[in-house]
């Protein structure tokens, strides 16, 4: 159901807050953007292609809301006010969504909420909140400015015949946002013009088309990267001669290859072209000067793991990338996860065990049944890394962006935020000091857990 409704009036501002909630997902590219000819707009150097992942299992949920009541547009992260006006980016999807605004309706009885003259009168707040790390290398991005440009396209009354011009939008917030507003697998065409306006997804294959593919998500790091994206990249640009070849000769081939794999569902050459061209992204991070870093130990050996188990498995049953971190995504067919999945529980017993992080009772009983490759102890020989992996993620391929229902808001009535992160607490000076704060933390700790 539509969540779009008129909010009961708030007995101290006595003004209506109009609200709804989306989800959107993230993407994990399977040949990769890197680097921007235009980094204003966000226009790429190359065209990239993706799968979206199921939201059932790694989103970002938005909610935004909007009165005259509110005198200042703000915004809420995981918890923690963040500064809109700092923040090109934000400013820039507020105010494309705005520029093309019409009126707000109730989706039951068509009555007109806000008519388009009147939005210059409303400020917006969006909560927004994501149930996968921010930062480390899993498009927390992608899926953040994607559902901040649905949200507002919703809620400013957007129609749907201007879903080009929103995807350009969700660009402009980040680059490969443009690829989570549709499901599936999906295309960002790098387009020609120096306005941006032919820069857009497309989508490929819808969710259904491959129902066979399963995703693993091996969690390295859960930290903030030490070099963001936009750094990396640009660095990258102006530095790496590779990369500049990567983009020209390369990609093009590879994207039209990559298309024709996934639309016939062949999963070898899918497989191969994702390692290949990850290979190459990570290399061209390391051409670039000074070189940049994402994947490590853990990374490297994982590769060196999933080609051994497709040597000893004599066919190839699993692919990897990375992208801008340490995080690995491997690919595999319903058939071969459970083979996969113990493999990489082997080799890389993460930190909070599988039992703790998959939900499918089924393929924890398959994981228990199923026997490793007998060569794959000769052909990957090293010991168990223990706690590299701090967890295992296993999703598959979902829908795009998504409205809610109400019972999924994140914000109250008036529109403030119902979860808030727990402010930092000033470091002591004194012993005396520092037991008193811990007290006393323990003391809101107790009463926030029996709320």
């Amino acid at each position: 159901r539509l969540l779009l409704e008129q909010k009961h009036l708030n007995l101290h501002m006595q003004q209506p807050v109009f609200s709804l909630t989306i989800s959107s997902p993230t993407n994990i590219a399977l040949i990769k953007y890197w680097g921007k000819r235009d980094a204003k707009i966000n226009l790429p150097i190359n065209s990239s292609v993706s799968v979206t992942l199921n939201q059932r299992d790694l989103r970002t949920v938005t909610t935004v809301s909007a009165s005259r009541s509110f005198s200042r547009d703000r915004l809420w992260l995981n918890g923690e006010e963040e500064d809109v006006n700092a923040s090109r980016r934000v400013l820039a999807v507020f105010r494309e969504v705005r520029a093309r605004a019409g009126d707000l309706r109730d989706p039951k009885t068509g009555q007109v909420l806000v008519r388009k003259d009147e939005w210059d009168g409303l400020r917006v707040w969006v909560v927004s909140e994501n149930n996968f790390p921010t930062a480390a290398g899993l498009a927390s991005s992608a899926a953040g400015y994607a559902a901040l440009t649905f949200a507002l396209s919703k809620l400013y009354g957007l129609p749907d015949s201007l879903a080009d011009e929103l995807s350009c939008i969700a660009r402009m917030g980040s680059g490969s946002a443009c690829r989570s507003l549709a499901g599936g697998f999906v295309a960002w065409d790098m387009g020609q013009r120096a306005d941006g306006v032919d820069s857009r997804a497309r989508q490929v294959a819808d969710e259904a088309h491959w129902p066979e593919l399963q995703v693993l998500v091996l969690v390295v790091s859960d930290t903030k990267k030490t070099v963001s994206s936009t750094a990396g990249m640009q660095t990258s640009v102006d530095t790496s001669p590779l990369l500049a070849h990567r983009a020209a000769a390369v990609v093009p081939g590879r994207l039209a290859e990559m298309e024709a794999a996934y639309q016939s569902r062949d999963f070898g050459k899918v497989a191969e072209l994702m390692m290949r061209d990850s290979n190459q992204f990570h290399a061209t991070c390391l051409d670039t000067y000074p070189p940049v870093f994402y994947m490590n130990d853990a990374s490297r050996a994982i590769v060196r793991m999933v080609h051994a188990l497709n040597e000893a498995a004599g066919e190839t049953v699993c692919g990897y990338t990375f992208d801008a971190g340490p995080n690995a995504v491997l690919l595999t067919l319903k058939r071969h996860l459970p083979t996969v999945l113990a493999a990489a529980n082997t080799h890389f017993p993460p930190k909070r065990p599988v039992e703790a992080t998959l939900a499918s009772e089924s393929l924890l009983a398959a994981l228990k049944s199923t026997p490793l490759p007998p060569k794959l102890s000769s052909l990957y020989p090293l010991a168990p890394m223990r706690g590299a992996v701090s967890y295992i993620y296993h999703t598959d391929v979902g829908p795009g962006a998504m409205l809610l229902p109400d019972s999924e808001s994140l914000a109250g009535e008036d529109g403030t935020p119902l979860r808030l992160a727990a402010p930092a607490a000033s470091p002591p000076h004194q012993k005396l000091l520092l037991a008193a704060i811990a007290i006393a933390a323990g003391c809101v700790a107790l009463k926030v857990a029996r709320k």
